[in-house]
């Protein structure tokens, strides 16, 4: 597992240096059928780390935002497949933020059991598997300086609440109300679930649109801080092909995403 995240590190950190390049010269914005808005480092990132994964593990299929928006939809079944958003927080970097992210994820019987986060701009990354996490500075020349293990902790008490900047709802907020007094921050792409692992925050409800690659990553990477990502029932977040149809069949539940239980007072 530890090669494998190196091989995510190495496909998010170049994803990331390309994304940049593109935000340096200035993107060209279209639309997809589902009025998403994509742009050439969308395109650009994730051809970068298909081209990884299919030289380092081509026997594993990989489910990727792009290329399933442009119809091909590899079969998974049982087997193990990775999980791609080669920029999670589009409309982030098309509005001038820089909490945009690059997801890579594998994910094993329905379980995202290793991830990987790169948020370029930020000069941060984070991994985690098997009970470890980990977070990285990255230097401006795309190398690693600093390396430290993270993990989520005790529930504050008023909590530290997240919610997404571009997609929060009226449900998030009704959620938000009921659980009481919170300092709520508006974050936006998978660094929630970054923030929620190394212990800055402690609940992330969302309410509304995902789609799996949008979590799996940070799903991976709060589980092994110590975390946990579960639907409204309380049940873990499950990974695979649903009973939906088209691209939905890879679309969430409603969560809640939390860092780890509260304090006993």
């Amino acid at each position: 597992m530890n090669a494998m995240l190196g091989a995510f590190e190495v496909a998010a950190l170049a994803a990331g240096k390309a994304i940049l390049a593109v935000r340096a010269a200035g993107a060209h914005i279209s639309y997809k059928a589902d009025c998403s808005p994509v742009t050439e480092a969308d395109a650009q990132a994730e051809a970068i780390i298909l081209g990884a994964l299919s030289r380092l593990y081509p026997d594993i299929p990989v489910v990727a935002e792009e290329a399933v928006a442009a119809g091909s939809m590899p079969e998974t079944g049982e087997r193990a497949f990775f999980l791609v958003d080669p920029l999670d927080g589009t409309k982030e970097f098309i509005a001038g933020h820089d909490d945009f992210t690059v997801n890579i994820a594998l994910i094993e019987a329905g379980v995202p059991t290793a991830g990987f986060i790169y948020a370029p701009a930020l000069g941060v990354a984070y991994g985690g598997a098997e009970g470890q996490a980990y977070k990285l500075v990255v230097a401006d020349d795309f190398t690693v300086k600093e390396r430290s293990s993270i993990k989520a902790g005790p529930q504050r008490n008023p909590p530290v609440a997240l919610a997404s900047r571009s997609h929060r709802t009226p449900e998030t907020d009704a959620f938000l109300s009921q659980t009481g007094p919170c300092d709520v921050q508006s974050i936006g792409s998978s660094l929630k679930f970054c923030l929620l692992a190394e212990g800055k925050a402690d609940i992330y409800p969302r309410f509304g649109r995902t789609m799996q690659w949008d979590t799996a990553a940070g799903d991976a990477i709060l589980r092994a801080a110590g975390g946990l990502t579960t639907d409204i029932d309380g049940l873990p977040l499950r990974y695979g092909t649903t009973t939906s149809t088209g691209d939905d069949v890879f679309a969430n539940p409603d969560f809640i995403a939390v860092g780890a239980t509260p304090k006993v007072l």
